[in-house]
């Protein structure tokens, strides 16, 4: 439990930075039609099962400019 509470600092930044990501980037999926690459479906399975990587996939290589 020591450990926990040791690394708990770090781990809570992490964690609202991975749901924040998460939100953004589902909202961002859900709400346009068109991306780079892939459909709809696979960027939120993305976005939802590869944690912080999957997020900064999508805003990076999968949305389309605006």
């Amino acid at each position: 439990m020591d450990i926990v509470r040791e690394y708990l600092p770090i781990l809570i930044p992490i964690i609202i930075l991975e749901v924040g990501l998460m939100i953004y980037s589902l909202r961002h999926v859900l709400k346009h039609d068109r991306y780079k690459f892939g459909s709809r479906t696979m960027w939120v399975l993305i976005v939802i099962f590869i944690q912080i990587i999957g997020p900064i996939l999508y805003l990076t290589i999968g949305r389309e400019d605006e």
